[in-house]
């Protein structure tokens, strides 16, 4: 996980999200242990605003991302998504979570196990408005199954100029069924800021340490430098170029970016605007497609 921020800050953050018109927040039950939900719930009802919130149910074994072959059963039985989402309804202070997802997903979950049920019982009991999942890193064909059922209303997936595999057969599935798609790792981890040079470093305990491990600072400062250059436009500029070509994608419903501090979330809402980069840029960064896995 990122390390560093505090509370206080994270406050200010949000809550100058909210007056900046931010209507969307992601979180989910296994940041903090239910501490962000807790720093989101107290956030928006003090701002006594109508952001929408999702937030995930945790795999039960505790694995992410979810292995091949293991049972839904050992992962997302209905008792253990009823009571998460009962404790991330206690920690939101809601009496309703407008979007409530799995953190993790196997495709040939789709008809196996009982999860269903208990996302019947949730909307039926009006305990969630909206149901979706999260789709393992780097596979967004592991949904089309899921997607094409109907039972989705919402994937989350990764996005960005790096990894755009989700636009092969995930995002045209998603614009045929009506099922909106959240952008996760627009910015890849801070990668596409342009700020992770071959001296970067990182706090102790922060994930990037290991994400950005060996040579591969120098192998995406190389990358972004290129892209920057081929745009003709300054490194520093590379953040919002980054949101704007996962913006203009017809699917992308909205993208999380982050907001650690209140100078994230000022730059960051400035982006949506619902301008997207002009086709040509669009055109350009195609040629930037970079297929690799940090996380593993």
């Amino acid at each position: 996980m990122w390390v560093g921020a505090r509370d206080e800050e994270s406050a200010r953050a949000l809550h100058r999200a909210i007056d900046l018109g931010i209507d969307f927040v992601d979180t989910a039950l296994a940041y903090g242990d239910g501490h962000s939900e807790r720093l989101v719930g107290r956030g928006i009802l003090s701002r006594k605003c109508g952001v929408r919130v999702a937030t995930k149910v945790p795999p039960l074994n505790q694995e992410w991302p979810a292995r091949r072959g293991v049972p839904v059963e050992d992962v997302f039985p209905a008792n253990h998504i009823v009571a998460c989402a009962e404790r991330s309804l206690r920690n939101l202070g809601f009496s309703s979570i407008d979007l409530l997802q799995l953190h993790v997903w196997q495709d040939d979950w789709t008809d196996r196990g009982d999860w269903r049920d208990a996302v019947e019982r949730l909307k039926r009991e009006g305990k969630i408005r909206l149901f979706g999942i999260s789709i393992n890193d780097h596979e967004p064909e592991n949904a089309l199954r899921i997607v094409a059922t109907g039972i989705v209303d919402t994937v989350q997936v990764i996005y960005n100029i790096f990894d755009q595999s989700p636009e092969d057969r995930l995002f045209p599935e998603c614009l045929k069924r009506g099922v909106g798609v959240i952008a996760r790792v627009p910015l890849d981890e801070g990668g596409l800021t342009g700020r992770v040079t071959p001296e970067a470093t990182f706090p102790r305990g922060d994930f990037r340490n290991e994400y950005f491990a060996g040579d591969r600072k120098r192998e995406v400062f190389e990358r972004v430098t290129k892209i920057a250059a081929d745009l003709d436009v300054p490194l520093e500029r590379m953040p919002q170029i980054a949101l704007r070509f996962v913006l203009s994608h017809p699917a992308v419903s909205t993208v999380i970016p982050g907001m650690r501090c209140v100078a994230n979330v000022e730059a960051n809402v400035a982006v949506g605007d619902g301008r997207g980069l002009p086709a040509e840029a669009v055109a350009k960064l195609r040629a930037h497609r970079w297929a690799r896995n940090f996380y593993s």
